[in-house]
């Protein structure tokens, strides 16, 4: 049967792997609808031929002329712009990937739940900033969310054929980042550069700087309490540089399962793209006579008060998850831009909770897209305040 699909930040990395694994697809096994990017119109709309979609946005209207021209002759629509973002992932399909980048993606990632067929989920700041909000809209609408972030994934599996009521824990696993061993001192001066070459993923530069910090796991470990329904105190974090774990589900009877796999994107986003089946997928087999190790340490959070902060977030509730995610993009900007120092964006983003806590912890994300919007405008609003007090 032929599916229909869209998916929302194809230029990406998890977008370009996403479009790998539609082209090794047998031919008509699905007809693409929409492919989204931004500024790399030169990718997307190579993307757009390749698949044939019927429409490419770029949600930057700048770029609406080059993606046109790009694009003439193939007889695929062109859009542009927030409202032509909103549109195409409004269009009706079977299978979506939402893999757009920071809160961003949100309202795009709401309308791709309201199609009733399958939601990948790579967009994490959907679930953190209005988790309740989009799994509610999934149930509504008969949508299956299956999350694509590998420790995500790795958690969904294991609990298959399982009660979440008979969990003990879910424990994440954390490469640690290419700061793993540096000191304190070494991380207040780090570079951009330093911090996006990460040892063992190949991703995006805001993510690889997310996970440098552990921004990116303290992220994860919210979207984990909002997604399978954990206490704070259920979800534990373990350095694994190895990334061959991607997480583990201990149960009640001490009993822990873990899924393992090679290092690859794919994996994860090959067992959404399938489910509920399992189908050959081109990512690497473990060896298990030429693994030599697979070590496990405790986050060290002084280095990275990234985890300690989302813990904060999770014990005042509410959209305290919208305010630490848009805190945590304004400081991530102000890191790139060279603002702020790498240290800087945890105390950026601890600043912004204490300030916002109250107005955060009184609402929910169930009372709308626009509530959760406001909180995030008011955290990047303070953040701003911030730099500009301390840069």
């Amino acid at each position: 049967m032929t599916r229909k699909i869209s998916i929302l930040g194809s230029t990406g990395s998890i977008g370009c792997n996403t479009v790998d694994l539609i082209q090794r697809l047998p031919e008509g096994a699905v007809v693409v609808e929409a492919l989204t990017g931004s500024a790399n119109v030169t990718l997307l709309a190579k993307q757009a031929k390749a698949l044939r979609a019927k429409v490419a946005v770029t949600a930057n209207p700048d770029f609406y002329e080059p993606l046109k021209q790009a694009l003439a002759g193939s007889g695929i629509e062109v859009a542009a712009g927030v409202p032509a973002l909103i549109e195409a992932a409004a269009r009706p399909v079977d299978w979506g990937m939402s893999a757009i980048v920071g809160a961003a993606g949100l309202a795009p990632t709401l309308e791709l739940a309201k199609h009733g067929g399958v939601l990948a989920l790579a967009n994490k700041e959907s679930m953190v900033c209005a988790g309740e909000l989009l799994k509610t809209t999934c149930e509504t609408h008969g949508t299956s969310l299956i999350p694509v972030d590998s420790e995500h994934s790795a958690i969904f599996q294991a609990l298959q054929g399982n009660a979440v009521s008979s969990v003990s824990r879910v424990i994440l696993t954390a490469s640690g980042g290419p700061f793993l061993n540096w000191t304190s001192e070494q991380m207040a001066s780090a570079t951009v550069a330093q911090a996006v070459a990460h040892p063992n993923w190949s991703m995006g530069q805001r993510i690889s700087i997310d996970s440098a910090s552990m921004f990116n796991k303290a992220l994860e470990i919210i979207e984990a309490q909002v997604l399978f329904d954990m206490r704070p105190d259920q979800i534990e974090v373990v350095v694994h540089p190895q990334s061959i774990v991607h997480s583990m589900v201990e149960y009640k009877d001490g009993a822990i399962l873990a899924q393992l796999g090679a290092p690859d994107m794919r994996g994860a986003i090959g067992f959404a793209l399938h489910w509920p089946e399992r189908r050959d997928l081109p990512v690497a087999r473990l060896d298990f006579r030429t693994l030599n190790e697979l070590t496990f340490s405790a986050p060290d959070s002084q280095r990275f008060p990234a985890l300690r902060l989302a813990t904060e977030a999770m014990e005042i509730g509410g959209l305290a998850g919208a305010a630490f995610n848009g805190a945590k993009e304004k400081a991530l900007d102000a890191f790139i831009e060279g603002r702020i120092s790498f240290p800087n964006m945890a105390e950026l983003v601890e600043y912004v909770l204490v300030e916002i806590a109250s107005v955060a912890s009184g609402q929910s994300s169930l009372s709308g897209l626009q509530s959760v919007l406001e909180v995030d405008r008011q955290a990047r609003a303070l953040g701003q305040a911030w730099i500009k007090r301390n840069a």
